[in-house]
């Protein structure tokens, strides 16, 4: 069950995440292993890093950007409910991007969608499974603001012009290139002003942007956005059955483990569950959805 702020808790005062502060590995419940395993090697173009048992994860450079579990029983997530709108793979240039774009192509995967967001170029598409995908690049910092805001709109990206920027990639050639990360997850949530306490007032990320009707975007550090937030399907929807295929949890980097505890504290002052999990603390979200806090250093 999403907890909520405990009625009666002292919720903190607002204060500043660890401007340093990234996303790490995003995991996902699938109900056919080897098929998603395939399309994320494939398609994407990440590097099957390590497996056990029913646990695969992939990435590159040796760090899982996304960690599958296989379980060939678990239910699709109903419709209406949270979870996850799309995980978002950050490629370093536009010439990745055209990569990205034709390797897409080459393993036969038909898009969702492409925009301009003005701070970024976005690919965006479904995994075997219905999970959104995103691809991305960013644009130079120093054109993400006006006014001192973030300007995130959603224009049509040129794919034909993005297309000549790269040739066609040959068979069997490497996937997904160094620094390639998770730059953002994008979440479907019950309730914004609920989310807005969590996210911002708990954890310590900024409001970056406001502009979309329905929907609220966090960031640490003057990023754009680590975290998207929407209701535009979600609106007091309830959390998935346990066990539902789907995201699984996602982990937040702070700089170490002081840093950690000192996010985790402030929850369990708000009455938030923080419980040790392996590789960090684990804390639910008022959705239900799981994120894990875990140190990068």
């Amino acid at each position: 069950m999403a907890e909520r702020i405990r009625p009666g808790a002292t919720v903190p005062q607002a204060t500043t995440i660890d401007p340093r502060t990234t996303l790490g590995t995003v995991r996902l419940v699938v109900a056919d292993l080897s098929t998603a395993t395939r399309f994320y090697e494939q398609a994407l173009g990440l590097r099957q890093l390590r497996r056990d048992g029913d646990i695969v994860a992939l990435g590159v450079d040796g760090a899982a950007l996304v960690e599958l579990t296989g379980r060939p029983d678990a239910p699709r997530r109903p419709a209406p409910s949270t979870g996850l709108f799309h995980l978002a793979i950050l490629v370093p240039s536009r010439l990745d991007l055209a990569r990205a774009l034709h390797r897409l192509v080459g393993a036969g995967w038909r898009l969702s969608g492409a925009s301009d967001h003005l701070v970024s170029e976005a690919l965006y598409l479904r995994d075997p499974e219905g999970n959104g995908i995103e691809i991305y690049r960013d644009r130079p910092r120093e054109r993400w603001y006006a006014d001192g805001r973030v300007r995130m709109p959603t224009l049509p990206l040129d794919l034909d012009a993005l297309a000549r920027e790269a040739d066609p990639i040959p068979s069997g050639a490497d996937g997904m290139p160094p620094d390639t990360r998770v730059g953002h997850v994008h979440l479907q949530v019950a309730d914004l002003a609920e989310t807005e306490g969590f996210y911002r007032r708990i954890l310590g990320f900024e409001v970056t942007v406001r502009d979309y009707p329905g929907a609220l975007f966090f960031s640490a550090g003057g990023y754009h956005h680590h975290v998207g937030t929407n209701t535009w399907a979600s609106a007091g929807a309830p959390a998935p059955p346990a066990g539902t295929a789907g995201l699984s949890s996602f982990d937040v980097m702070l700089s170490h483990a002081d840093e950690v505890e000192r996010v985790a504290a402030r929850a369990r002052e708000a009455g938030v569950a923080a419980t040790p999990v392996e590789g960090g603390v684990g804390i639910d979200d008022p959705s239900g959805i799981r994120l894990v806090l875990t140190a990068s250093g």
